[in-house]
């Protein structure tokens, strides 16, 4: 009588346990939060999630860890999470990594390659049959640059060539696009005289869809620089930092590392060092003075 009920309590004890697969999902969730990754808006938004969700899903299931893949509709709405330092691990142009790191001791990681190189420049476009062929002729013509005034490439380095033309503030009319390719579009349809944007814009599968490229030329280009950086949260633990990076850096070397990097609209990953941004500290210095991350 003794051992059917000893038996009979293993069974109703089994009974009203979870099952394992629960209770290690549950062990899982409780020693493991979410990392938010922001991707900021050089695109739209719907686009942005599109191309970044394999790369998300990927991470997630090397890390065992769930992450968040968030983006925003423009560029100050993006910075303002990078101010409240919302985003674990994040994807910004220069300036926002620079003014990140040096406000909030944010750590760059990576920088993109596409099209096979890891640099970018800024550059100046306009129709080619504008008329346009110096700086100098853009003088009291509509200017638009892609992103607001801190876009690294879009606007900073292209207010730099300005600059460097003999152009100053006032010279000309200011105008923004929501993003670097609607910048773009809106010199392509005659709306601005110019667009400032990165030279590899033109090359995005999103402009080439919408026009013939062809029909752009670049007025002025700045020196080649590091790629758009990825950056981690100061407080982020090194062991993670790194794996992160490492994750990242091996997507190239295998078949589905590529299909996720395709996608993106990346060629691969490049390790990046806070130093290799100096150069763009120089030339936002020039734009805003070296107060520029009050």
């Amino acid at each position: 009588m003794s051992l059917t009920k000893s038996l009979l309590s293993v069974v109703l004890l089994t009974l009203l346990l979870p099952p394992p697969s629960l209770l290690a999902t549950e062990a899982v969730q409780v020693s493991k939060t979410p990392l938010t990754m922001g991707i900021f808006p050089r695109r739209n938004a719907k686009m942005t999630m599109k191309l970044f969700r394999p790369l998300q899903k990927h991470l997630s299931q090397a890390l065992k860890q769930e992450i968040r893949l968030v983006t925003a509709k423009n560029f100050k709405t993006f910075w303002q999470g990078v101010k409240q330092q919302k985003y674990d691990l994040v994807h910004y142009n220069q300036y926002h990594y620079i003014v990140s790191q040096k406000k909030y001791g944010y750590q760059v990681l990576l920088r993109n390659e596409e099209f096979g190189e890891d640099t970018i420049a800024g550059a100046l476009m306009v129709r080619t049959d504008s008329g346009i062929d110096t700086i100098a002729d853009l003088k009291g013509k509509k200017i638009i640059f892609g992103g607001g005034p801190k876009a690294m490439q879009s606007y900073i380095v292209a207010t730099y060539l300005l600059r460097q033309g003999g152009l100053q503030a006032g010279d000309y009319i200011e105008d923004f696009a929501k993003n670097p390719p609607n910048a773009i579009l809106t010199a392509f349809y005659g709306q601005a005289a110019a667009a400032g944007a990165g030279d590899k814009v033109l090359d995005l599968k999103v402009v080439k869809q919408q026009i013939d490229s062809s029909k752009m030329k670049m007025l002025a280009r700045a020196p080649q620089l590091p790629h758009l950086p990825w950056a981690v949260k100061a407080d982020m633990a090194p062991e993670l930092r790194d794996k992160i990076q490492t994750l990242l850096l091996q997507l190239k070397n295998d078949d589905q590392g590529q299909k996720i990097l395709k996608n993106a609209r990346l060629s691969g990953f490049q390790a990046a060092k806070d130093a290799d941004y100096d150069p763009h500290r120089e030339i936002i210095k020039t734009v805003y003075g070296d107060d520029f991350a009050q």
